[in-house]
């Protein structure tokens, strides 16, 4: 049967909230970001126990990075918002460790530079080509995000003299994964730019 009367009428597929679990837990990140910095701060790195708490904060801000993903995806709970809100969130976070981490002579400020080139440059590749296809993070993306977690967390906490030595390994680990993955993402974006 043919006509519109005897159809079955499509599914009415409704709108995402804006309030929702997944940007909650952004926002949350968001919010933990001066509270990360005022930590770190007053514990000038030099304060065993501030410096726990920042390390502390900033793994739990770490975890949401990864768990509001998760939630938006398994729940269909993906907005515009939380596009744009997350990466922002993320690069806030990670941006702040590093530029306090330097700040205190913890680490040179190359890296930080070199960190914070790459994951600004990334984003704002993601947002050029979003209306041609979002580039997805790929696994060597998530290793980058792994490795730049543990690296900072390990120069955060106040590690034994022998222990606090693996700290540089980990960040040079980090910055490699973190440059060889940048150039994959701007080959992707250039291809996504190619496509009609």
């Amino acid at each position: 049967m043919t006509g519109a009367t005897g159809s079955t009428p499509a599914p009415v597929v409704g709108r995402v909230p804006v309030l929702n679990a997944a940007n909650a837990l952004t926002a949350l990140r968001l919010v933990l970001v001066p509270v990360f910095g005022a930590s770190v701060v007053i514990s000038a790195m030099s304060n065993a126990g501030w410096r726990m708490a920042a390390c502390l904060i900033f793994a739990v801000a770490s975890v949401t990075d990864l768990v509001d993903g998760w939630i938006a995806r398994r729940f269909g709970l993906v907005t515009s918002v939380g596009k744009v809100a997350d990466p922002i969130a993320d690069k806030a976070l990670t941006g702040a460790a590093l530029l306090l981490l330097s700040w205190y002579d913890r680490l040179p400020w190359w890296v930080t530079a070199v960190i914070l080139a790459r994951e600004l440059g990334i984003t704002a590749l993601r947002f050029w080509v979003i209306r041609r296809g979002v580039i997805a993070a790929s696994r060597g993306g998530k290793i980058k995000t792994a490795l730049q977690i543990l690296a900072i967390a390990w120069y955060l906490w106040p590690m034994p003299a022998a222990l606090a030595a693996v700290g540089p390994w980990i960040m040079a680990a980090a910055v490699a994964v973190t440059v060889i993955t940048g150039f994959d993402y701007i080959a992707q974006a250039l291809r996504l730019r190619r496509t009609p």
